[in-house]
Formats: C-alpha cells, sequence, structure tokens
C-alpha cells in the first residue's frame, strides 16, 4: 500500500477525520451505533483511497449518512 501525502488528502484526512471524531464521541455519549460506525468510517477511509476527488466525494457521502442518521 502506498501513502499519499498530497496536500488535499492531509487536508481530507484532517477535516473528516476531525469530524469522524465528533461523529464517535456523539454516538458513544448517546449509545448509538450508526453516528459511531460512520465516525470511525470518517477518521479510517482517508488512508485507503489515493485519489483526491474519490476522497472529497466518499467525505461528503459519509457526512450526509451522518446527518440523516444523527437523531435529533
Amino acid at each position: 500500500m502506498d501513502l499519499n501525502f498530497e496536500p488535499y488528502n492531509l487536508l481530507a484526512g484532517f477535516v473528516f477525520g476531525t469530524i469522524g471524531w465528533g461523529a464517535t464521541r456523539y454516538g458513544k455519549q448517546l449509545e448509538l451505533w450508526q453516528p459511531r460506525a460512520i465516525g470511525w468510517a470518517l477518521m479510517l477511509y482517508p488512508y485507503f483511497i489515493v485519489n483526491r476527488i474519490l476522497v472529497w466525494a466518499v467525505g461528503v457521502v459519509l457526512l450526509v449518512l451522518l446527518w440523516f442518521f444523527h437523531h435529533e
């Protein structure tokens, strides 16, 4: 596996990783598995996707999923 240290991928990893950390904490606090799982996915997926457009697209899709499963 080849790590990609392009600025856009690093920025995406930081942005989506931070949001994923918050989602994981939110899910843990309310004992909900959906935000917790989406949070873990947000934190881990940038390590496995190299294409910069795909990194941002997957992140946006996961954020939309998080919006629908946040259980107000």
